[in-house]
């Protein structure tokens, strides 16, 4: 029977008893598990110690009790952190006989005057284990208080009292708090310190959250690092609006005015204040706050402020008839948009004790309610602006709906033969790495027959497309997109579009585009040309685009023959090789399906007799300015610039060669 209990035989353990069970008193708990607390002993946990006590002083600000708060770290590794608020009380505890109301709450776990909201309505401490855990993990720690004109003082080190509270004397001046703690080296390591920039840029953004505070920053001269200055004075009382406008600095946003805010809830319930610019360039950011808490994972209130801008964006789109706006997802409203939203609740809950994410399913609805209405307006004050933002939004709109279809591109296409999904039409290789391998682009099905013949079938595929496809420079991504021509060739190429393309993954060493040597089969190249510059610049960079060089003529004078690319090179052969006694018979091809696959085979796909062109860019490949300016003009939406630009160029042409 004792098998069954002790683990199949083993024999039970003697020395487990009842003084083997530890009962940890005090704030030894936190010493012996930092991380149930502050999330570990990293550097991000360190400087969680300084966020506590800055956001007890920040909770007296909000309150209306303090309207100064003053940080300044020392260079042996001290933080001070001073308000002038009304004081930690230091009359005894009713609870606790012979202990100040100040001990019991930097000495205990869940000891505070946030529970009840009787002293603060809304805070960022919640729990009652702020200051005791600090308290728990500082080698020195030092309170002082001046309530009712009177300075008191106590200090702590490692959870335990070193001094008691003594009344130092009269302070008929002064009121407030002040806290000094030195993190403990034996939890966070003897090179751990407090990072004076870290500091600078909580207690600035402290200041942005609260417009009523006046935070002043200061550290040691011989500390002060970089663009961190001995002295700085933050007081912002445009909030999260004078943020954002220093976040923005001068990049344009797709409206001129941000959309901000501030609201309150009913029922005295709390308020929100946010902040919000679309940049047209550079990349966004997000901040989230409750009670001046930074929530960096975001929570409810994201949620809440994400479900108002969908909404009322959709809502503005169907008002003005935009009938893509349905489509609208809260990532292509919020994307690349600068975010700050803050909001001041009654006894919200967090994730964890490190408050990384807020919880309160009621600040989903305050939150949306709040502003969605106040962006409806913003949308439908200014009909320009409203729509400028909704072209923003569904730009973003275009985009992820090609993501996802490169996505799916990319995961039909893959180089193994077995798992290799291939467009019906191509007629592939059977070398099966891309070293020699060869893609010939035909114009048509006729020509793609006669190129199938010519082809060495190790080497040579063959993709035939059915005359011009879609202009992708004129053409919007939903098109794109949809266009089963521009899908056969990523699928065929096999390496993605767009930002998904892998150049690693191309399937072939040369993309050749095979059309007739004419105007049309000018223009089709053309076209092809554009997608591969505007979808797959880095094959056109890799040098592996060529353009096939069919004859347009074939010349035969008795047993002689040649073949001309163009008028020009005929009347060069009929003046040189063709310009003895007797009759040069001259046929033209009109495309390249009245080509036999011998003579296509000699002329064009044969690498020991054909001629290649290779596309290439110009040489400061970085510099795409001058190219896409030129892609535009030809190729984009506006048929004017290349109205323009045949008009300021027909000069240039030979009158001959016009002629000929």
């Amino acid at each position: 029977m004792s098998d069954l209990f002790t683990g199949g035989g083993a024999p039970a353990p003697e020395s487990y008893n009842a003084d083997q069970i530890e009962v940890l008193e005090g704030l030894e708990p936190v010493r012996r598990r930092p991380g149930m607390y502050i999330g570990g002993t990293d550097d991000r946990a360190l400087h969680h110690l300084a966020a506590e006590i800055i956001d007890n002083a920040m909770d007296e600000a909000v309150a209306g009790h303090a309207s100064r708060i003053e940080v300044h770290l020392h260079a042996d590794g001290r933080l001070a952190v001073t308000d002038n608020g009304r004081g930690i009380p230091t009359d005894e505890h009713p609870r606790y006989p012979g202990k100040s109301a100040l001990e019991v709450i930097f000495m205990m776990l869940h000891s505070g005057g946030k529970f009840s909201g009787k002293a603060y309505a809304t805070s960022g401490g919640l729990h009652g284990v702020g200051v005791s855990v600090v308290n728990a993990l500082s080698s020195e720690l030092e309170v002082e208080v001046a309530r009712a004109k009177t300075l008191y003082r106590q200090t702590f080190s490692r959870g335990e009292v070193t001094s008691p509270l003594t009344e130092v004397g009269a302070a008929p001046n002064r009121r407030g708090t002040k806290v000094t703690f030195l993190p403990d080296p034996d939890i966070f390591g003897e090179k751990a310190r407090l990072k004076p920039a870290r500091l600078y840029r909580l207690a600035r953004s402290k200041a942005y959250l609260f417009g009523g505070v006046e935070i002043r920053w200061s550290c040691d001269p011989e500390i002060a690092e970089g663009d961190v200055p001995a002295e700085a004075v933050f007081q912002f009382p445009g909030g999260l609006a004078d943020h954002l406008v220093e976040l923005i600095g001068g990049r344009e946003c797709a409206t001129a005015t941000p959309f901000a805010g501030r609201a309150e809830f009913p029922d005295e319930q709390g308020s929100v204040e946010w902040a919000i610019a679309w940049p047209l360039y550079g990349e966004g950011s997000t901040s989230w706050y409750c009670n001046t808490i930074p929530t960096p994972d975001g929570g409810t209130h994201e949620t809440g402020l994400r479900a108002a801008l969908t909404k009322g964006m959709r809502g503005f789109a169907d008002l003005v008839g935009q009938k893509k706006g349905v489509q609208l997802t809260a990532d292509d409203m919020v994307n690349g948009a600068e975010i700050m939203l803050s909001v001041f609740i009654r006894d919200p809950q967090f994730q964890s004790q490190t408050k990384d994410r807020l919880t309160s399913p009621e600040a989903a609805r305050l939150v949306e309610a709040a502003v969605r209405d106040h962006f409806d307006h913003f949308l439908s004050d200014d009909m320009n602006r409203g729509r400028a933002l909704m072209g923003f939004a569904l730009e973003r709109l275009d985009e992820r709906l090609k993501r996802k279809a490169e996505k799916e591109v990319k995961r039909k296409t893959a180089t193994s033969k077995k798992s290799l999904r291939l467009p019906g039409k191509l007629t592939d290789c059977t070398a099966t790495g891309s070293d020699e391998t060869e893609l010939f682009i035909v114009e048509g099905d006729s020509a793609g027959g006669s190129a199938k013949q010519a082809r060495n079938r190790k080497t040579q595929a063959i993709l035939p497309i059915r005359g011009k496809i879609l202009n992708v420079a004129s053409s919007t991504q939903a098109k794109i997109l949809a266009n089963q021509e521009i899908a056969d060739l990523i699928q065929a190429i096999g390496a993605g579009a767009g930002k998904s393309y892998d150049d690693d993954a191309v399937r072939y060493d040369r993309i050749i585009i095979m059309t007739d040597a004419d105007v049309d089969g000018a223009h089709i190249a053309t076209l092809l040309m554009t997608f591969f510059f505007q979808e797959m610049p880095g094959l056109v960079k890799g040098g592996r685009l060529y353009l096939a060089q069919p004859p347009l003529y074939r010349l035969a004078q008795g047993g002689k023959t040649a073949y001309a690319r163009d008028d020009a090179h005929r009347l060069e052969l009929m003046a040189g090789d063709f310009s003895g006694r007797g009759k040069v018979e001259v046929s033209r091809f009109k495309g390249l399906g009245e080509m036999s696959p011998g003579q296509l085979k000699e002329t064009t796909m044969d690498p020991a007799r054909r001629t290649l062109v290779r596309v290439t860019l110009p040489a400061a490949y970085e510099d795409r300015a001058p190219v896409n300016d030129l892609v535009d003009r030809l190729m984009g939406r506006n048929p004017e610039h290349r109205f323009n630009f045949i008009q300021d160029h027909a000069r240039d042409l030979d009158e001959e060669a016009i002629d000929a």
